[in-house]
């Protein structure tokens, strides 16, 4: 498997759409050695770490995988923007209205799933929950990303076939874990029911969002199970 390092400047170079013989000469070593640097066959040395940064106008940590920001940044839970604070990226495409629907129906829904999970104080299910829904986030992009054959694939540190099964097994071991702490009883805090009702009272804003998504996914359920009979 290449190194982060590798991987980064294969994929700099690719959407900077440069030649290797072009970045090379830009670099000031030969085609051959950066071969060997974007194949992970040779390690490179703190001088062209820094040239490479300069000439990509990256950060070294981004390009040694030690961040996923170009400049650097390590984002705090402060400074990691809202949802609905991306402004342009919020508009209506061609989509229409259904993605921008879908989104806010998760979004809201997973204000109360969160919310629920804290309420537990049990940081293993939390990281259980997070890792699972992560995964399948990355799963989707990955998908939808490849739909457009120019997107560059070094955007992703593993091959397809292995992220895709490694995902689904991470994921079904996430899934166990958690049905594992439900079913213990140990997180039973012994907080009143969460009624319909309550859900209104508690998350006056997100329950019909969440009510929402349960009806559609159970209907998705059901029209699949139709479908396949």
């Amino acid at each position: 498997m290449k190194s982060e390092f590798a991987r980064v400047i294969t994929l700099l170079r690719k959407e900077k759409n440069i030649s290797q013989k072009q970045a090379a000469a830009e670099l000031g070593i030969s085609q051959a050695l950066l071969s060997h640097y974007e194949n992970g066959i040779r390690e490179c040395g703190l001088a062209f770490l820094v040239r490479c940064a300069d000439f990509y106008g990256v950060s070294c940590d981004y390009l040694l995988g030690r961040s996923a920001d170009r400049d650097g940044t390590v984002l705090s839970v402060e400074e990691i923007p809202e949802p609905e604070a991306g402004g342009k990226e919020n508009v209506m495409g061609a989509g229409g209205i259904l993605p921008v629907l879908n989104k806010k129906l998760i979004a809201n829904s997973l204000n109360i799933l969160f919310d629920q999970a804290a309420r537990t104080g049990n940081r293993r299910l939390i990281t259980a929950v997070s890792d699972f829904l992560m995964l399948s986030v990355y799963r989707m992009f990955r998908l939808v990303y490849s739909a457009n054959p120019k997107n560059q694939q070094n955007l992703f540190s593993l091959p397809r076939v292995l992220a895709d099964r490694y995902a689904d097994a991470v994921m079904q071991l996430r899934e166990a874990e958690i049905a594992e702490l439900v079913e213990s009883g140990d997180l039973d805090r012994g907080e009143e029911p969460l009624t319909t009702q309550r859900m209104g009272e508690v998350y006056p804003l997100f329950s019909t969002s969440l009510l929402s998504l349960i009806k559609n996914a159970e209907g998705s359920v059901q029209n699949t199970l139709h479908t396949e009979k």
